[in-house]
């Protein structure tokens, strides 16, 4: 940070934050001294590409490929993943996976290939190594889905990490996908993504290719077939990619390309082939399942991010209750925590928070805490003394504690690439617990700071153990809020057992969905926002996140009614739906503008509540499969290449279509519509797909469809569960499945599954188990035609 950044930050934050800019400037200049001294220079390099293959060494699961100076290891589990690494890269350690290496494939065989290269033959793909070392992944039918040429290294002469690049191939035709939340997406458009975590937003310089949550990992959609890569390495680096174009003929089409770069690290990759459900399933044997929110968790949630106390916690419920908005937790920002001890709520401002938190419980509201991981640097604070007697905080090079830059001031951040810093961490959960939180989510957990831009508050020579192995902040930044995420949730699972931790994170990394969620931190306000806001919930699913939200109508600012409104419709069918009233936005609660939109608000947030036990269904649904809520209009048809190029409406499951409103003033748009008879829920007219058609969107409403034959289970008028089913076309059938849930705990409930059809002039609906069909054991509404329904 230099005086131009200095400048930068008044005009953003006014004179307030000056004395916060110095800091930071001390900072910055500590940090570039310690990253001087820590971090060896990189001098002369040399640069080293594999050689000829020599020789190959077969082994469970595939082998060893010996070439002039490097090998590959080859490797396909039991659960149909691919695993390649060049020069002794194992799949583990890995923050990613969640447990050991799955078990290799002992069918896969590592054989002699054409043209002396070598190859491994598995159920599901085939991996060909060419003798100068390139790495295709084919179908089972012999057709390339992905080309990796081979590697090339930069090695520092007098030693050091070597940087790499690794060019990649993929067909003419493929669109690109993931590579964490990208406010691009969510098919990336050609350009460079960085893949280190900052703070994008409005008060980010990170650029179009900034993420906060940041992860190698590539879902590829293509005639062929679909496939995810994930370039397993957490360092600093960038992905460039770019879209292939067909040609006029055959051996005219140009490849898509996408350039990896890295500046340290591993060069190791997974790929996962197969239908999008089959891929993030394995993806999610690989990382881990998601973790299942409580059931409070998936209704709304309302922000209060400025100092305010308790008499406004309580206008705030009391205001919602009074205009019959649904509510289910408030979130307190940092302005109702004491900064020196961290963990500890301002007693003066929240004397009796423990008794209001029980109030609230009764009536359905829970409170969610903010924790960040800067520790105040000044003795006396409880947190801060007891880090230093356990020794859990980040050093440098010199072994002096490293300090950054957080809200409080100069801060120090503890190590929690650390066993006994996570258990240390994890335990101070209790105080909050005490007043009564019932959830958490983690803000600056890059560790990032606003007055550094969105960069890391710490240099990247600070020192890490890594879980034993050691290693410096370069390695360490991406997954640093992965393991404070891991820290929470494992913290609270001990101090409350019989609960289901809520931990949202706003930074994270491959497998950072075995913790909790995310939300996406502060989009920018205004109509891109709005369409952001998606692209980042859906970019996350297909990384395995399934978990994930904007904040309604940004951070900050005072957006028109009409931009509140549209983004409002659009939460309500995304898995995490926060509003927001920040610094700067109040008055942003739906009463704020105006008895119109307060109407339509309330719709919204009812048909929010009326879908609770869908989303609750939809969350062990991601669980057992890693199935994200919201996907892409193609994932049961990746083949489908107009609906490839849709990026405009979202499927929430397998059952509703969503086409939200982008644009001020619009009261009609078109809908791409994918194979089969859906149901506009709103007026309940069928249309047949694929199509495209032209629907109203007035104020009132944003397009939804149902699809023919799904069975919804959604929240009757009295509270308890019933089934709406939409009819399914004459001769055919639907269906859908159901898991109740108690709402916490760990009981694994029995999925139920059901089955519409026509009999006669009926629909019936039927329950299938075991034993055979029977009926229903909830009350049964079936919507989409005139004849007289029936159950069975």
């Amino acid at each position: 940070m230099d005086g131009r950044d200095l400048v930068r930050l008044m005009r953003t934050v006014g004179s307030a934050g000056v004395a916060q800019g110095m800091r930071t400037v001390r900072a910055a200049w500590r940090g570039r001294r310690a990253d001087a001294a820590g971090l060896r220079p990189r001098g002369a390099e040399r640069a080293r590409v594999p050689g000829q293959v020599h020789e190959a060494r077969p082994g469970p699961g595939g082998g060893v490929v010996r070439f002039s100076r490097s090998e590959l290891r080859v490797l396909v589990a039991m659960n149909g993943a691919v695993f390649w690494g060049w020069d002794g890269a194992g799949p583990q350690p890995s923050y990613a996976l969640a447990d050991r290496c799955p078990e290799p494939d002992p069918r896969a065989v590592l054989e002699p290939d054409k043209d002396g290269g070598w190859r491994v033959v598995a159920e599901r793909a085939t991996v060909a190594v060419s003798r100068h070392g390139a790495v295709e992944v084919r179908t089972p039918g012999g057709v390339v889905l992905r080309r990796e040429l081979p590697p090339r290294w930069w090695e520092p002469v007098d030693g050091g990490p070597a940087r790499w690049t690794l060019r990649s191939e993929v067909a003419a035709d493929a669109r690109f996908f993931g590579l964490g939340g990208r406010t691009a997406g969510p098919r990336l458009p050609d350009g460079t993504y960085r893949l280190w975590n900052t703070l994008p937003g409005p008060r980010s310089t990170g650029g179009a290719g900034a993420s906060s949550v940041t992860m190698p990992v590539q879902m590829v959609v293509a005639d062929a077939g679909t496939h995810l890569a994930f370039h397993d390495n957490a360092w600093d680096g960038t992905v460039a990619l770019r879209e292939g174009e067909e040609g006029a003929g055959s051996g005219h089409d140009r490849p898509g390309r996408s350039v990896l770069r890295m500046e340290g690290g591993p060069l190791r990759c997974w790929v996962l082939v197969g239908t999008p459900a089959r891929v993030l399933l394995t993806w999610a044997s690989l990382t881990g399942p998601p973790a299942l929110p409580p059931a409070w968790a998936l209704g709304h949630h309302h922000v209060r991010s400025g100092s305010g106390d308790e008499q406004d916690i309580r206008r705030v419920v009391t205001g919602h209750q009074e205009r019959d908005l649904p509510l289910d937790a408030v979130h307190l920002g940092v302005g109702h925590a004491d900064a020196r001890r961290v963990f500890t709520v301002d007693e003066e401002r929240f004397p009796k928070l423990p008794v209001l938190a029980d109030e609230l419980r009764r009536e359905g509201v829970r409170l969610v805490s903010v924790v960040e991981p800067a520790v105040q640097a000044e003795p006396g604070g409880t947190v801060y003394d007891g880090g230093t007697r356990e020794d859990v905080f980040v050093r440098g090079a010199d072994g002096a504690v490293v300090r950054g830059v957080g809200r409080p001031g100069d801060a120090v951040f503890p190590d929690f690439t650390h066993a006994r810093a996570r258990a240390w961490w994890g335990g101070h959960y209790e105080e909050r617990l005490g007043r009564g939180f019932a959830g958490f989510w983690h803000d600056l957990d890059g560790p990032v700071s606003f007055a550094a831009f969105g960069e890391s508050t710490l240099p990247r020579s600070a020192r890490h153990s890594l879980e034993g192995g050691g290693g410096d902040h370069r390695q360490a930044h991406n997954v640093y809020a992965l393991c404070m995420a891991r820290a929470g949730y494992e913290g609270l699972r001990t101090l409350a057992p019989d609960e289901r931790p809520f931990v949202l994170s706003r930074c994270g990394w491959a497998g950072t969905q075995r913790y909790g969620g995310t939300w996406s931190g502060d989009v920018a306000a205004g109509w891109p926002g709005l369409r952001e806001s998606l692209a980042l919930v859906m970019g996350l699913g297909l990384c395995g996140v399934p978990h994930s939200g904007p904040d309604v109508a940004g951070y900050e600012g005072r957006p028109s009614p009409e931009l509140y409104l549209r983004w409002l419709q659009l939460a309500a069918y995304l898995p995490l739906l926060r509003t927001h009233a920040g610094p700067g936005a109040g008055g942003r609660e739906p009463w704020g503008f105006g008895t119109e939109v307060l109407g339509h608000a309330r719709v919204a947030l009812v048909e929010r509540r009326r879908l609770l036990p869908y989303f609750v269904t939809l969350s062990h649904l991601a669980r057992r499969t890693g199935a994200p809520y919201v996907r892409p209009l193609w994932w049961s048809a990746p083949e489908d290449r107009a609906l490839r190029e849709c990026e405009d409406a979202f499927l929430l499951g397998d059952c509703l279509l969503v086409a939200p409103v982008f644009r001020p003033g619009v009261g009609r748009r078109a809908v791409r519509l994918p194979r089969g008879r859906w149901y506009d829920v709103a007026t309940e007219r069928a249309y047949e797909g694929p199509a495209r058609v032209v629907v109203d969107t007035p104020l009132a409403r944003i397009a939804v469809f149902a699809r023919a034959g799904a069975v919804i289970p959604v929240r009757g008028v009295d509270g308890t569960a019933e089934l709406e089913v939409w009819a399914p076309a004459r001769g055919r059938t639907g269906g859908g499945l159901v898991v109740p849930d108690a709402g916490d705990g760990w009981v694994d409930p029995e999925i139920e599954r059901y089955v519409s059809r026509w009999e006669d002039r009926r629909v019936v609906v039927e329950r299938v188990d075991e034993g055979g069909p029977g009926e229903p054991s909830r009350p049964v509404r079936v919507r989409g035609f005139v004849e007289r329904p029936a159950q069975m």
